[in-house]
């Protein structure tokens, strides 16, 4: 009994140091999340219109105008895209490669959401909030998954 105490206080103190190294990681990057939101809504902008415009971004993202301007002169400075007042916004090699990488999380995480029986609304909002959150291996071995389930659909069953 006390080699299984000592067992599970081992698991607990590794959830706990895992626990405050995710913290640690996520004030690192506290700004990331929304700056990937912004570029993947100015690329899917992009791929449908054209073009992005300030006020389409404020619209898709439910944000203030002022809020866009001062993320978009932000992301100018990072080198995610250019603007320039009253001209436009393009988005960088390194803003469409951000911007490609999230779109193509969010697929997969639908896909995969889907493929379990889960409502496509539902999936495409469950999504977009966790997108954002999953470790490089865990999106790899996500995309392995649903590659093997759509060579071989009958492993899964009948989602629910």
């Amino acid at each position: 009994m006390l080699k299984k105490l000592k067992v599970r206080s081992k698991v607990e103190e590794n959830r706990l140091e895992s626990i405050r190294n995710v913290k640690r990681e996520k004030k690192e990057e506290e700004h990331t999340d929304r700056m990937e939101d912004y570029l993947e809504v100015i690329y899917e902008l992009m791929q449908q219109k054209g073009y992005a415009t300030a006020v389409d971004i404020s619209k898709y993202l439910n944000v203030s105008s002022p809020s866009v301007t001062k993320m978009i002169q932000r992301l100018n400075e990072n080198g995610h895209l250019n603007y320039e007042k009253y001209r436009g916004i393009s988005l960088t090699r390194q803003g469409i490669s951000i911007a490609k990488n999230i779109h193509n999380r969010h697929d997969l995480l639908t896909e995969f959401l889907v493929m379990i029986g889960v409502n496509e609304y539902i999936a495409n909002s469950d999504a977009e909030g966790i997108e954002h959150h999953l470790h490089p291996e865990t999106l790899k071995k996500l995309e392995e998954f649903v590659k093997l389930i759509k060579m071989n659909p009958k492993l899964i069953g009948d989602p629910v």
